[in-house]
């Protein structure tokens, strides 16, 4: 299983975020409860050194992956991802929408805001047969998710499912093969419910595409 960085998203390409994502810092990756949240860049004029500085632009970008902090080094001099410093750590091709790449380092303005994705929702299942890990990625609007349970189809019981790291949640039930219900709560407190998405004999791997968008 690829872990596809501190999120799980994997490719990103594959997993519909493209070009415009960073990595967030420690202090705004929030142990990974931020896996999924928009947020829009744009350069400082005020600090910045107007030569590295595109003004007038703004990027939106989805938070993929963690910035690890570098405790070697001084948060003004290379260690730019230690708390409590907020930091993005940002793909080329969404840095270069609002500054100059060899700049390398300027400082933003940032502001979270509601995410745009095309198609539902998706759910990517890996783990082995009494441990599923579920990756829940392409989320709209607030981007995040507050909470998971899960059904099977021989039951009428929604199970919680513990995020266990990134934007993964897992499950210890035995539910290899049963066709599953989730049941999301977005971090805005919006909940949906997606019946049915996983057909009866899935295998480890799948990735499950729905309809349904925050």
């Amino acid at each position: 299983f690829n872990a596809g960085g501190a999120c799980g998203y994997g490719n990103l390409y594959s997993a519909g975020y493209g070009t415009r994502t960073a990595a967030l810092s420690q202090a705004l990756f929030n142990d990974g409860a931020a896996c999924g949240q928009c947020y829009k860049i744009a350069c400082d004029r005020k600090l910045a050194d107007p030569m590295f500085c595109k003004p007038g632009v703004s990027v939106t970008i989805t938070a993929t992956n963690l910035c690890p902090p570098n405790y070697a080094l001084p948060s003004d001099n290379g260690g730019w991802c230690n708390p409590p410093r907020p930091h993005f750590d940002m793909a080329q091709p969404a840095w270069e929408k609002i500054g100059v790449y060899k700049g390398g380092i300027i400082p933003v303005m940032y502001q979270r805001v509601p995410c745009v994705k095309k198609g539902g929702v998706r759910f990517k299942i890996a783990g082995h047969h009494y441990f599923k890990l579920v990756n829940v990625f392409n989320v709209a609007a607030d981007g995040s998710i507050k909470s998971m349970d899960v059904k099977s189809s021989d039951s009428d019981t929604w199970a919680p499912m513990a995020r266990n790291w990134g934007a993964n949640r897992q499950s210890l039930a035995n539910l290899t093969g049963k066709m599953l219900s989730f049941r999301l709560t977005s971090t805005d407190g919006r909940t949906l419910v997606f019946n049915n998405i996983v057909p009866a004999g899935w295998t480890f791997g799948q990735t499950f595409a729905s309809k349904l968008q925050f």
